[in-house]
């Protein structure tokens, strides 16, 4: 723990009246978008599977914790240590099988403690609804996914992944439905229900439909800079564009 010691102190030093300004400027707010380029920048090296660049990104996101902390040191209200009590406390509360008395017997039983677990968290937060620990701030098809585990632990899910396909097939008929009546209004619920219900066929098969999304831009941006790098866009036709997006498929 020396190292992180070092980091808890060097933070404090460049918050401090002789550090840095540009550090003593920042506040929580200041600071938000900096966390979620750390977090993806951290699944960037994940599934770049580049483990000095992952070592890196994780230091990254870690100093923007430590400095969140120190600002709220700052300001009275918790320290660093508070937040490391606080996680330590929830995960032996959240583990009764592990340092408790509680037996289970799969990985199943174990989430549906978890959630019960959670239910009297909330109540005695006097947080509202089962779902009202969802961050809010998550990409739209990532909270579709989210609502899918949480619905599915208390059995509120469909049984079989077919079901859910037969159920996708229903959504894309009521999407064409609303283009044939011309109704933006309705084309747009109808795509939403859509992918909300793409998301739970996804979750069906244990894959992250954010994740997946990701792969596939990914995929479409390389094969169209092999368009790029081979004709000019500006001018090209779609079937010599289309010509090249089949070259470089069949390189993949």
């Amino acid at each position: 723990m020396k190292e992180f010691d070092k980091l808890v102190e060097i933070m404090a030093t460049l918050r401090s009246e002789n550090g840095c300004p540009w550090d003593r400027k920042q506040t929580l707010e200041t600071l938000k978008s900096f966390l979620i380029e750390e977090a993806y920048e951290t699944i960037d090296a994940i599934d770049e599977k580049d483990f000095d660049k992952l070592k890196e990104e994780l230091g990254d996101l870690l100093l923007q914790i430590i400095f969140q902390s120190r600002i709220a040191e700052e300001c009275g209200n918790f320290s660093i240590e508070d937040v490391i009590k606080t996680i330590n406390e929830k995960m032996i509360r959240r583990h009764p099988h592990v340092f408790g008395n509680d037996k289970v017997n799969s990985t199943d039983e174990v989430l549906e403690n978890w959630e019960k677990i959670k239910a009297k968290e909330r109540e005695k937060k006097k947080e509202k609804g089962f779902l009202s620990g969802i961050a809010k701030k998550l990409p739209a098809l990532q909270t579709a996914f989210q609502i899918g585990v949480k619905t599915s632990r208390i059995g509120f899910d469909w049984e079989k992944p077919e079901e859910v396909a037969e159920k996708v097939e229903e959504e894309w008929q009521e999407v064409k439905e609303a283009m044939k009546e011309g109704d933006r209004k309705k084309i747009k619920e109808e795509i939403g229900d859509l992918l909300f219900t793409i998301a739970q066929l996804a979750r069906k098969y244990e894959i992250d439909p954010e994740d997946a999304l990701r792969e596939t831009n990914k995929k479409f941006m390389k094969r169209f800079k092999h368009i790029e790098k081979n004709t000019d866009i500006y001018n090209s036709s779609l079937e010599e564009m289309e010509k090249l997006w089949q070259e470089a498929k069949r390189k993949e």
